[in-house]
């Protein structure tokens, strides 16, 4: 008989790369997507990007929180500033809040002339010399008003913005609580072609206060130069603008005949003297306090001003308050005027 294994073996080894093959070329048309099953889009991914699954998925959870904290960081980013609109009034307040500064319109502003302050001449004439100098654009100083409470500092102010106001005068106020954004304040309206005045009202300060440092360093100390369409006008009771202690003068030192400062008064007195022009203001005598009683009385419309009963009554009213000035005159004759025109009327 012939040995017919050899060959049977060597059929069935046939036979199996055959089925093999078979079986390769059924998976090539299942990948093709003629047959078989659709892969995932993570067996997609991997397959696409060689890393393994779980390698993808922590990228993508990275990803999301990226995504989710610069979303949190915009919130927390100031807005932007809306432009500002300069023909829009003639005196602005500047407010921060939340880290954003804004320039606000003033529309309806406190109005007063020249010619209504009494009994402060030559005060007016050395803040209005001043103020005339700089809106003609030559050399000005910055202005510190002291003295009296009601005696006319923030009226001369706001009577000057008047006069000189269709000369491209423009007024800022700034609070003490803002004074750090000067050096943004002097920034932002450096470029302009008008002349604007910092306003700063009844400043006063307490020892290592930040709104101190900042109102130096515009005045007269930093690196850059001073603006030239600028100047800081402020008020306040107080000559060097800080309180001053009884054991101040115990720093004092006699050197011969003569009598030197200590480091705590001279802290105190470098930013007063960084004012190029200090104006003071006193209390007026009952001859001035009248003058300006019947000022506003006849501004109010009030007839007989000068009638022995309005006297009594506005001397009455100052010493009820413990004060001649001319808030007092003005809080006197508003009343009085109110008073005789209702009593007119019936």
């Amino acid at each position: 008989m012939p040995n017919t294994a050899p060959e049977a073996r060597r059929t069935g080894a046939k036979a199996a790369v055959a089925a093999k093959a078979a079986t390769a070329g059924a998976a090539a048309k299942t990948g093709s997507g003629k047959a078989g099953v659709a892969k995932t889009p993570a067996a997609k991914a991997e397959a696409a990007s060689g890393l393994p699954t779980e390698a993808l998925a922590n990228l993508a959870r990275i990803a999301a929180a990226t995504e989710a904290l610069v979303e949190h960081l915009a919130r927390l980013a100031p807005p932007v500033a809306a432009p500002i609109d300069w023909t829009a009034a003639l005196a602005f307040r500047w407010r921060s809040h939340g880290g954003l500064g804004q320039m606000l319109p003033v529309t309806h502003r406190h109005r007063i002339r020249l010619a209504d302050l009494h009994g402060i001449d030559n005060q007016k004439k050395l803040v209005d010399q001043n103020t005339r100098q700089f809106v003609q654009g030559y050399p000005a100083n910055n202005v510190l008003l002291t003295g009296a409470r009601g005696t006319g500092k923030s009226s001369l102010v706001k009577a000057v913005l008047d006069k000189y106001a269709p000369k491209k005068l423009r007024l800022i106020e700034v609070d003490k609580q803002d004074l750090l954004d000067l050096p943004d304040i002097v920034q932002t309206i450096s470029a302009r072609p008008e002349r604007f005045i910092l306003y700063c009202d009844d400043l006063s300060f307490e020892a290592d206060e930040p709104g101190y440092k900042a109102l130096k360093t515009v005045l007269d100390g930093s690196i850059s130069a001073a603006s030239e369409n600028v100047l800081v006008y402020a008020t306040s009771n107080r000559r060097h603008l800080m309180p001053e202690f009884m054991n101040e003068n115990l720093e004092y030192r006699h050197v011969g005949d003569e009598i030197h400062p200590g480091e705590t008064s001279e802290e105190k007195i470098s930013l007063s003297e960084r004012f190029g022009l200090w104006v003071s203001f006193w209390s007026f005598s009952q001859d001035e306090y009248l003058a300006i009683v019947q000022h506003w009385l006849g501004h109010f419309g009030v007839q007989q001003i000068d009638a022995p009963e309005v006297r009594a009554a506005a001397l009455q009213w100052a010493l009820g308050r413990s004060s001649r000035s001319g808030r007092i005159a003005w809080h006197f004759a508003r009343d009085w005027a109110g008073r005789q025109h209702i009593r007119s009327r019936g």
